[in-house]
């Protein structure tokens, strides 16, 4: 099968899953089309993204030109067929908060989408992230390109459902994704209930072949490492109060934080004010070796987040066969078991989340190592790629199903 991938920003450091979830079906025999809007806004450190950002076709680099031409031909070939899709963007620019102009945009970009697909043999059309990039494969639809699904992962869709027309956007696909049970929920929510037939659960994975045997755990001072954007949904601030009160009863414990973002001076201005600047360490973005590596080095991984999908550096570190400290929100639930797998903790409680530290910091190695055994085992069970890409390779030739 012909699928083209439509993405909004491809590749960011911090979607390894989508190059995961390409590989995998190219791996099937797919042959896999790469669109995005834009080209990466930050500096790619993995080798695996540069050369993903080579393959891939970048819709506004073709210049103003060449989106009008897109679009006059469309109007050209197709009146009727615009006249539907601007019928769609005006109905969703009068709910959203981006306005008209932004979806005109969109518009364009479908109509310049549609004629690139042109005699590509392309039969199916997927996109991630329940916004721009799914509202460019909707308006591409309707112009008469191929089917089209897209993956939610939250928790941004689920924040604005209105404005990001999630109705209309599973109304029209073939399928719509979500990554979760939790996630499938809210789909839910705001589809008819009549197309919640539609949706279905695929999760993301990992390449077991790349976690080997595990590192055993090191002796030494009890280390922990925490892998993300520096956001507010992230909750990096929290873990940081937490170590400021283990402070003084633990105060061999050591923090790493792999990431960068918007909130990094706030985080260093934090780590500066409980003074723990020699026990966190902040290590900028690191490529997959590194961060394989940093999981291997530590005792577990801690994820305070506010708000989230179902983080793969969950299922990274549960692959690593190291606990995992994580909040008890969203799809996380689903794959950490409290007591079997790591510890769970409300999100924004840093008592909670302090406590959590400190029982990962007393235990013993041996109940540490079992804990990582049983993670190891769960995530291999649930989030093989090449598994959940078998899944989504059926639904694309499918979509009744």
């Amino acid at each position: 099968m012909k699928i083209a991938y439509i993405l909004n920003t491809y590749p960011q450091p911090s979607h390894s899953f989508i190059r995961r979830e390409i590989t995998a079906l190219e791996a099937a025999g797919h042959e896999v089309f790469r669109f995005a809007m834009r080209a990466p806004d930050v500096a790619l450190v993995d080798a695996q993204d540069k050369a993903e950002e080579a393959r891939t076709h970048y819709v506004l680099a073709a210049g103003g030109g060449a989106l009008s031409a897109a679009i006059l031909r469309v109007l050209l070939r197709s009146p009727m067929r615009f006249g539907k899709a601007l019928g769609h963007v005006w109905n969703a620019a009068r709910r959203a908060e981006t306005g008209l102009f932004r979806h005109l945009i969109y518009l364009a970009e479908a109509c310049y989408l549609r004629a690139q697909l042109d005699n590509s043999g392309v039969q199916h059309l997927h996109a991630h992230f329940g916004t721009n990039a799914t509202m460019v494969a909707m308006l591409c639809h309707i112009l008469g390109g191929p089917r089209y699904s897209f993956t939610t992962h939250g928790p941004e869709e689920f924040d604005s459902p209105r404005a990001l027309s999630l109705d209309a956007k599973v109304r029209y696909s073939g399928f719509a994704v979500a990554i979760s049970q939790f996630g499938r929920s809210q789909l839910c929510r705001w589809a008819d209930p009549a197309d919640w037939k539609r949706i279905k659960v695929v999760h993301c994975g990992i390449e077991p072949a790349k976690f080997p045997a595990p590192t055993p755990l090191p002796d030494g001072p009890r280390r922990l490492v925490s892998i993300g954007r520096f956001v507010e949904q992230k909750g990096q601030l929290a873990v940081i109060n937490a170590m400021a009160l283990l402070r003084d009863s633990h105060p061999d414990l050591r923090l790493t934080l792999i990431g960068d973002g918007e909130l990094r001076g706030e985080i260093e201005a934090e780590i500066a004010r409980h003074g723990l600047q020699d026990r966190i360490t902040l290590t900028g973005w690191l490529d997959e070796a590194q961060v394989t590596s940093e999981l291997a080095a530590a005792h577990g991984l801690v994820m305070p987040s506010f708000a989230e999908g179902l983080p793969m550096v969950v299922m990274e570190a549960m692959a690593a066969a190291r606990p995992v400290i994580a909040t008890y929100i969203a799809g996380t639930p689903e794959l950490v078991q409290p007591g079997q797998t790591g510890w769970l903790v409300p999100a924004g409680d840093v008592s909670a989340l302090a406590e959590a530290m400190a029982a990962l910091h007393d235990a013993p190695l041996a109940a540490l190592e079992e804990m990582g055994t049983k993670a190891r085992t769960r995530v291999f069970a649930r989030h093989d790629v090449s598994l959940e890409a078998a899944k989504l390779a059926e639904l694309m030739a499918n979509p009744a199903r």
